[in-house]
């Protein structure tokens, strides 16, 4: 009886870090908001943020093995070049995590904005089929095919979006240079990434790190087992979440927002899509995207994606502009989406300029001021009761 009940503790909490790191769940968050950001809200500038209410033209493409992904296009406004920019969202999230710069480049350029298979408003995923990075880049590419069959196209990824733009780039190197004239690669990677702990301190680290990709597989059979970890960690949930995807310090209806997308995944997409990034691999893409000019923005404590395979990748590069934001985590479209959107604008800058002779790689490092941490009261002693 006892190893039964130690086995649900241990079920319990790896559904705990599995539900909350992986996917952020929200439960709780009511009470976490009055616990830990209460006070901070009044100086939040996100506070009254209308988060997930920016919507373009509804379209569905249907790929090619029957998957119905869902896809929003804004109209260009004024501009008349047929320029086209097709945002691809990470892990976990949706198509409503570029929209800090949905709102700020509306009407700059025509906007793609979609959901990958599993993920927001696009069809699940289908039942015996195999999920790889390829498969993911072949969708990118039929969404292209669909919505932006002509004119110039800038491919805009962060975090698994822009593993997938990588894909796309390896499978079909003819679209770069011709079709596909720019490219912006935002927290993100071309290599292999270490997803055991997920970036949990000292011994719950490599407690996860032993549990990950098995307890990963046992538990997508076993959802309940995830949603008994949420409940039981509201607190934990809030701790988590800002701290693989943001900065300390950061806002609070952000770490809210990212959380919510992330809660919306089912667990069983969570589970396929959680292997994938220990097999990554996109060296492939180099060339293809080498023939254009690209923008590589790294976050200074992204705790998924490193800092130094942001650095790297800008280095293999030819043509390209490297930020390096300080004082922010993996959710940098979010957390410094001016710097994000400022570089996006730069970079369609240079495509409408044209091609001059490739230059190398340029870094800015970009700091951020934090609001002064609130004073905290002397501990109550026999002086000051």
């Amino acid at each position: 009886m006892s190893r039964l009940v130690a086995a649900g503790r241990a079920a319990g909490l790896i559904g705990t870090w599995l539900g909350v790191a992986t996917t952020g769940a929200a439960v709780g968050f009511a009470a976490e908001r009055y616990v830990m950001g209460r006070s901070l809200k009044k100086d939040d500038p996100h506070a009254a943020e209308p988060f997930g209410t920016l919507r373009g033209e509804p379209r569905v493409v249907a790929t090619d093995d029957g998957v119905a992904l869902y896809v929003e296009v804004d109209a260009a406004g004024e501009a008349g070049d047929g320029l086209t920019l097709v945002f691809c969202h990470g892990f976990a999230l949706t198509q409503d995590a570029w929209h800090f710069q949905r709102r700020d480049l509306r009407g700059s350029a025509r906007l793609v904005f979609w959901d990958q298979r599993g993920h927001g408003r696009s069809g699940p995923l289908p039942e015996d089929s195999e999920l790889s990075f390829q498969r993911l880049g072949t969708d990118l590419g039929q969404v292209i095919d669909a919505v932006a069959p002509d004119g110039p196209v800038i491919l805009v990824g962060h975090s698994m979006g822009g593993m997938t733009l990588q894909a796309l780039a390896e499978a079909r190197p003819e679209l770069f240079g011709d079709r596909v004239v720019g490219v912006a690669l935002i927290a993100t990677s071309g290599q292999k990434l270490d997803v055991s702990g997920l970036g949990l301190p000292g011994y719950l680290g490599k407690l996860a790190g032993r549990a990950a990709p098995g307890a990963v597989t046992v538990l997508a059979r076993r959802p309940h087992l995830v949603d008994h970890g949420r409940r039981m960690g509201s607190d934990l949930a809030y701790v988590l979440t800002r701290r693989y995807a943001f900065a300390e310090g950061g806002s609070p209806r952000l770490v809210e927002f990212t959380a919510m997308m992330n809660a919306a995944v089912p667990f069983d997409v969570v589970a396929t899509f959680f292997p994938l990034f220990g097999e990554l691999g996109a060296a492939g893409a180099l060339p293809a995207l080498s023939k254009v000019p690209t923008l590589v923005v790294a976050a200074e404590h992204d705790q998924m994606t490193p800092v130094r395979h942001g650095r790297e990748l800008a280095e293999s590069l030819t043509d390209v502009e490297y930020i390096e934001a300080t004082d922010a985590g993996h959710m940098v479209v979010l957390e410094r989406h001016e710097l994000v959107t400022q570089g996006l604008r730069d970079l369609v800058a240079r495509v409408r300029r044209g091609a001059g002779a490739p230059r190398r790689t340029s870094t800015r490092v970009a700091a951020v001021k934090r609001p002064a941490p609130a004073a905290k009261r002397p501990k109550r002693g026999k002086g000051n009761r």
